[in-house]
């Protein structure tokens, strides 16, 4: 990821503080808020952003999170509500069996896994952004989505920035968003095989 990310490390020193805010939360938000913004590369802009704060004094590291969280949480918001408010519409309309099957094994994921799944799914390029929309799509509980939501942009948004803010002093940092990731993933997984196993045969 340094290596990837030192593209956009050249690109973000050259903005004045306010455009680099500005620039990262706008991405962030775009590639979780907005279907069209999957091909975004978040981690690699969240790392890279982590690398110039720790560089350039007069990026504060703090008001950065911040916004990247907020834009994170927001972002996964708009994108729920979008797959509530026209997605669902759009698939209830479809009478093939086929999509009514889709639409109720979606259900059923998400009233049982999708809390680890929306937490999980931060950390995988493309499917961030596809998760909040279908798991609106899907009725998921609200506030089962809330939670999940903002534990995800907690830990991704600051966890990546701070990976990069202090890679240069403790190599460690590097992967240490990814053992985070790893554990909500792996729950995620058990989680969804519990209930399957709990299915009526």
């Amino acid at each position: 990821m340094s290596t990837f990310a030192a593209s956009f490390d050249a690109q973000f020193a050259s903005l004045a503080p306010f455009f680099l805010y500005l620039s990262v939360a706008g991405i962030v938000f775009i590639e979780t808020g907005l279907l069209f913004g999957f091909f975004l590369p978040g981690d690699s802009i969240l790392f890279s952003a982590g690398l110039v704060a720790a560089a350039h004094g007069n990026i504060n590291i703090a008001l950065l999170i911040a916004l990247i969280v907020i834009a994170a949480f927001f972002g996964d918001q708009v994108g729920f509500v979008l797959g509530r408010v026209i997605g669902r519409p759009y698939l209830e309309k479809r009478e093939s069996p086929r999509i009514q099957r889709m639409i109720t094994s979606a259900e059923n994921f998400y009233q049982h896994t999708g809390w680890w799944a929306v937490v999980a799914a931060r950390f995988f390029p493309w499917i961030r952004t596809f998760v909040p929309p279908i798991a609106g799509a899907s009725k998921m509980n609200y506030y089962k989505f809330l939670s999940a939501n903002i534990l995800g942009a907690i830990l991704w948004g600051a966890g990546i920035t701070l990976a990069g803010f202090y890679a240069a002093s403790f190599s460690w940092v590097k992967t240490s968003s990814y053992v985070i990731a790893a554990f909500f993933i792996i729950a995620s997984l058990i989680s969804a095989s519990v209930n399957y196993s709990r299915r009526p045969q």
